[in-house]
């Protein structure tokens, strides 16, 4: 059985005025903080357009929101998309703290970002890479660009940090 080629991918280095993709990592850090601090699982996201300006920022607020999509990510987009004034956010790069889930890998999908850079990997139900490679599925009209492992180490500690308290009962 034949299975299907993608073209090769080039991920790109970091965008325009960027020294890093970890220096963006860090301002997706600061929102998952903010998460935490509402007690809401700490995931921070943020959309930067090819000029390399910050153009949405989120952090999860499902129980906030009473809102079962209101991960960080969706909420990033839908900034996103109205700072744009687009729901397609093509030349955008999602940067978040935790790897999509399918919900979210399916909208960066139809928001046809480039590419997503991720932090820590999720076991559970990353559908970047871990559970499902969502973004690769040959039925797709659009494929973007995926990378994770950006200041992993402090994308999976802010959440054991979050879990650790809620067995504490804090």
């Amino acid at each position: 059985m034949h299975s299907p080629s993608f073209p090769t991918r080039i991920i790109p280095p970091p965008p325009p005025g960027w020294p890093s993709w970890e220096a963006l990592m860090h301002l997706a850090l600061a929102e998952a903080a903010k998460a935490s601090h509402a007690a809401e699982v700490p995931v921070g996201a943020l959309v930067v357009n090819g000029n390399g300006t910050i153009i949405a920022a989120a952090h999860n607020s499902p129980e906030a929101l009473h809102d079962p999509t209101a991960h960080a990510e969706i909420l990033a987009l839908r900034a996103a998309g109205t700072a744009a004034g687009n729901y397609r956010l093509e030349g955008c790069v999602l940067v978040v703290t935790l790897e999509p889930c399918m919900m979210c890998a399916g909208a960066m999908a139809h928001a046809r970002i480039a590419g997503v850079v991720y932090g820590a990997t999720d076991p559970a139900a990353g559908a970047v890479a871990s559970r499902l490679e969502a973004l690769d599925q040959p039925f797709l009209n659009h494929h973007p660009w995926h990378m994770g492992g950006i200041c992993e180490a402090e994308c999976k500690e802010i959440m054991k940090e979050f879990f650790r308290g809620k067995r504490q009962g804090e």
